[in-house]
C-alpha cells in the first residue's frame, strides 16, 4: 500500500493574491486526495480570524492596535495595485465575472475537503490571541517543530 502524498504549506502572508494561491493548491491537493496542512502564522493569520473586519482583540494595547490595524479577512490587501484597498473587491468581482472559485469559495472547499488548518502557537502568543479568536476549523495551535513533524515526508510550501 502506497503512502498518501502529502502537501503543507506555511501561510505567513495576509495578502488576499497569495491567500488566493495557498487555498487553490491546499483545495485542489485535497481533491486529489493529498493530505493538506496550512500552518498560519504573523500576517496569514488574518485569513481565518472569526472577526471579519478590524476588531481590537489581544492582551494589551500593543496588541490590540496590531490586531486593529491588521484588520481581518475583509482587509486583505493585494501584494501589488492594492488602491487604498479596492483592489482585492475588484479582483473577487473578477474571478465572480470569469467564474473562477472566490477566496470565500477556496476556503469553503478547503474545509469540506477536510484540510487541516494548524495556527503559529509564537505568533499567537506575540499578538496576545487565543484559539477562540479564530475560525472553529482551526485543528490545533501548535509551534513549528510539531507542524515539521506533521509535515514530514511530504513537500512544504511557503507563501
Amino acid at each position: 500500500m502506497t503512502e498518501k502524498k502529502k502537501i503543507s504549506i506555511v501561510l505567513f502572508s495576509g495578502d488576499f493574491d497569495k491567500a488566493v494561491a495557498a487555498f487553490t493548491i491546499a483545495s485542489g491537493a485535497a481533491a486529489v486526495n493529498y493530505e493538506v496542512n496550512l500552518f498560519f502564522t504573523f500576517w496569514g493569520l488574518n485569513v481565518i480570524k472569526k472577526y471579519k473586519n478590524r476588531n481590537a482583540i489581544g492582551r494589551g494595547f500593543l496588541a490590540r492596535t496590531f490586531n486593529f490595524l491588521m484588520g481581518g479577512f475583509s482587509h486583505l490587501p493585494l501584494s501589488r495595485l492594492n488602491f487604498a484597498g479596492a483592489s482585492p473587491k475588484l479582483m473577487t468581482n473578477l474571478m465572480r465575472k470569469r467564474n473562477v472559485a472566490t477566496l470565500k469559495e477556496l476556503i469553503e472547499a478547503s474545509i469540506l475537503l477536510k484540510v487541516n488548518f494548524y495556527a503559529c502557537e509564537m505568533s499567537i502568543n506575540i499578538l496576545g490571541l487565543k484559539k477562540e479568536d479564530f475560525i472553529p476549523e482551526i485543528k490545533e495551535i501548535l509551534g513549528v517543530a510539531k507542524f515539521l513533524n506533521i509535515a514530514e515526508k511530504g513537500e512544504i510550501l511557503f507563501i
